[in-house]
């Protein structure tokens, strides 16, 4: 057993709590390399926010859960190294389908873990919710619960339609199940393609995508029904153009790929949504980078020589979030 604590990490609470009165929301991105964790760490460092580190179960299995406890330990020495005197980094483990999973994280040291059992009837969705959360409580782990279904597909998560989170069942799940936070549905969806064509209509100068709105409606209600209480938003990448082109340009084949705007993104972080997860364009940065290198120097073969530009893009973009689109720079001092 190694507790959060020993590894220089926080849970939740307290972020949440500052994010809620503070009108902004912590980043929660996904990492799956060492990459993506220097590029995270230095932008949270260099605008002071307060960070969620996200590891899916098929990170967790990629990267190896005792190489992930150290390297959650060196993000936040590394962080204190570039000037970061108090980190406020969290572990989290992102979309757990089991009790036995989410036991293991909180063993091993995360501060933060997410059951997701919306796949499940609600009863049963109560159950095993409220089954993590005495188990996690009793570390000080948080715990993140989902209500509704996001649509799409991210790592083993994956669903054809989405569900809305029904706003007249979050006072009862919440209550019954002590969860910290609650993850909804309004219309946000996993992966880079988060809405069809048909769900789209198309932007008669350019040709592009226009995804529906999100159904601020249905978050309205819940925060009417638990004021004060953390909301979740999974499937909030917004896969940035430029990325896409920049793939597409060096050999990809992304077609039609279209994600959350992020002025639809700014609306939910000044509300009870404090916490707002991105994984997928990290991902596109990374790929773009990666490409781009491969294309214009077909001979290289140093992984230091295109991870390193991926690493740098997806730093920018880490900051552009941070400060554009969540509003959390200088909120961890």
């Amino acid at each position: 057993m190694v507790s959060f604590k020993e590894l220089g990490l926080v849970n939740t609470r307290e972020m949440f709590a500052k994010a809620i009165k503070g009108g902004y929301a912590i980043p929660a991105f996904n990492f799956n390399n060492m990459e993506q964790l220097q590029a995270i760490v230095k932008a949270c460092a260099e605008t002071k926010s307060p960070v969620i580190l996200q590891v899916s179960k098929g990170a967790r299995n990629y990267a190896n859960q005792t190489l992930l406890r150290y390297m959650a330990q060196g993000a936040v020495e590394y962080a204190k190294e570039l000037g970061w005197e108090h980190p406020q980094i969290c572990l989290h483990l992102d979309h757990g389908d089991s009790f036995e999973l989410c036991k293991s994280c909180v063993d091993f040291g995360f501060s933060s873990v997410m059951i997701d059992a919306s796949s499940l009837p609600y009863e049963e969705n109560i159950a095993l919710t409220k089954k993590v959360v005495e188990y996690a409580h009793k570390y000080d782990v948080t715990v993140e619960a989902e209500l509704g279904v996001l649509a799409g597909v991210e790592d083993e998560v994956s669903s054809a339609v989405s569900h809305y989170t029904k706003p007249e069942e979050v006072v009862d799940f919440a209550t019954r199940t002590g969860c910290d936070s609650l993850a909804i549905s309004i219309g946000t969806s996993h992966g880079a393609y988060k809405f069809t064509p048909e769900q789209c209509t198309r932007d008669p100068k350019t040709g592009k995508l226009v995804p529906p709105p999100l159904a601020f409606d249905v978050l309205d209600a819940i925060m009417e029904k638990l004021p004060g209480f953390p909301i979740v938003l999974h499937g909030s990448s917004s896969v940035p153009q430029e990325y896409v082109d920049m793939i597409n340009q060096y050999g990809g084949k992304l077609p039609d790929a279209v994600g959350i705007p992020e002025e639809q993104l700014r609306k939910a972080a000044k509300s009870a949504v404090c916490k707002i997860n991105i994984d997928s364009d990290s991902r596109l940065a990374f790929t773009a980078a990666v490409r781009k290198v491969f294309a214009e120097k077909p001979g290289e073969f140093d992984p230091r020589k295109y991870c390193g530009p991926a690493r740098d893009l997806m730093e920018e973009l880490y900051k552009h979030k941070i400060i554009n689109v969540l509003g959390s720079d200088g909120k961890a001092e």
